[in-house]
């Protein structure tokens, strides 16, 4: 599991390094990560390094030092490297002598740009860092949009300029990159907008971040391990009972598809028994007769959580199901038509024991149903309020899944493809959710720990 930082966390600690290192001792080693990347991109892009050609987009401030730092370690190495300077009043000073030392060039906006930009091999955004907000500003862009048309791949210094460091929002003009060096910390950019950022490369600046340091991430990334650390496995001691039994409510007559996923989700989850009660168990028997299936939750029989809502109705008939389960004080997962009934009749939460674990799985059009508003660019602050709204880990689906405890811990699923953006895969999750529950594992407690075992995107 990877720790994310917010930008103001970030300075702070950085703040606490550079007043104990030597000057320009972190840009360097900085800048040292940038141009090592640069070389390794342009010998997987050209097949080699030497001689190849570089061009550096350099803003003011530190950020535009990285990458001045960067060229002129890029020509140590043989490369060829000009710089735009889009504020030559405000470029890094010390950056812009190493650079111009060292024998590279800096070029004007025009003409001479555009000849640069067709002979080059790699563009280097050191535009802007994390202090800042919105769009490109036109003189950016321009430069940005010039070195998109002839075709060159980009390496975002710290993050990929135009991107908003804390939400990953994109309101104008920004960088699409293919790679990107960050320092210290990852920042949620990161992992909330992946797609602009490409691969993420992490440069160690002994930042006094994390839990020894007493400061947990503000959010945290899955990684594969963590997944397979989680998910629930039968030990040599274990019955179907122990292994854990899930109940799925959901499908109808209209839907009975929904409920064959969400069983067979949970069969597939290495759940030790399913039981589905609902207008589809006949459709379920025949696609996975290992589930008990009945025609009422109130002859289900004992489970130890719940997955209620696809397929289920809107109806009465739906609200008297989401009422039974939700009053069973075992973990449930409430997904699809059950987050409509919640949004549409709130009073069904009445019905709630006060210790049951509930984890509500919402897209953008039920969380705007659910809360009243769509989650907008900031992400992770829309689900942690939904979160202690309805005192429940909401689990807010998108191109990156975000999971939201009430207490305030996120974390973060990056995704490797958008292929389940398709219909059904938010059934196949609900049935994946109920299965993940172990016997006991949240029984007592009114907080679920915000679940790890959770797909990509569905």
């Amino acid at each position: 599991m990877r720790g994310v930082w917010t930008t103001a966390r970030v300075r702070a600690a950085e703040d606490e390094v550079l007043a104990r290192t030597p000057e320009g001792a972190l840009m360097r080693r900085a800048a040292h990560a940038v141009a090592g990347r640069a070389a390794a991109l342009l010998a997987e892009h050209t097949g080699g390094v030497s001689g190849r050609r570089v061009v550096l987009v350099v803003g003011s401030g530190n950020n535009g030092g990285d990458a001045l730092w960067a060229g002129a370690f890029l020509r140590k190495r043989g490369v060829g490297v000009d710089a735009v300077l889009l504020e030559p009043e405000r470029a890094h000073a010390a950056g812009r002598a190493a650079f111009v030392r060292a024998g590279g060039r800096i070029v004007s906006t025009g003409d001479e740009l555009d000849a640069r930009l067709e002979r080059a091999d790699l563009l280097v955004d050191g535009i802007v860092g994390i202090s800042a907000r919105g769009p490109l500003r036109p003189a950016a862009a321009d430069v940005v949009d010039r070195a998109a048309r002839a075709g060159l791949p980009v390496l975002a210094v710290d993050l990929p300029s135009g991107v908003d460091p804390d939400t990953g929002a994109v309101d104008g003009p920004a960088v699409e990159a293919v790679a990107t060096v960050t320092f210290g910390a990852r920042k949620p950019v990161h992992v909330l907008n992946p797609g602009r950022c490409g691969e993420v490369t992490l440069v160690d600046l002994g930042l006094p971040l994390g839990g020894q340091h007493g400061r947990e991430p503000d959010l945290r990334q899955l990684d594969a391990a963590d997944v397979a650390a989680a998910w629930p496995l039968p030990g040599p001691g274990d019955d179907k009972y122990t292994q854990g039994v899930a109940g799925i409510a959901a499908g109808s007559e209209t839907y009975p598809g929904a409920a064959v996923l969400a069983a067979g989700a949970a069969v597939r989850a290495t759940a030790g028994m399913v039981r589905y009660a609902g207008a589809a168990a006949d459709d379920v028997r025949a696609w996975w007769p290992e589930v008990v299936a009945t025609g009422s939750v109130a002859d289900a029989g004992r489970v130890q959580a719940w997955s209620v809502g696809p397929g289920l109705g809107t109806g009465h008939g739906g609200f008297d199901v989401l009422s039974h389960v939700l009053g069973q004080g075992v973990p449930v997962c409430a997904d699809a038509d059950a987050i409509t009934l919640l949004a549409n009749r709130p009073e069904v939460l009445d019905a709630r024991d006060p210790d049951t674990p509930l984890v509500l799985t919402p897209h953008d059009g039920e969380f705007a149903r659910l809360t009243g508003a769509a989650p907008g660019p900031d992400r992770v602050a829309s689900a942690l309020a939904a979160a202690r709204r309805f005192d429940a880990v909401v689990l807010l689906k998108g191109h990156c899944t975000l999971v939201a405890a009430p207490d305030g811990r996120v974390l973060v699923n990056r995704p490797r493809g958008a292929w389940l953006a398709t219909a059904g895969s938010g059934d196949v999750l609900s049935g994946i959710l109920g299965a993940c529950w172990r016997p006991g594992s949240t029984r007592g407690s009114r907080q679920a720990p915000p679940p790890t075992c959770t797909p990509a995107r569905a």
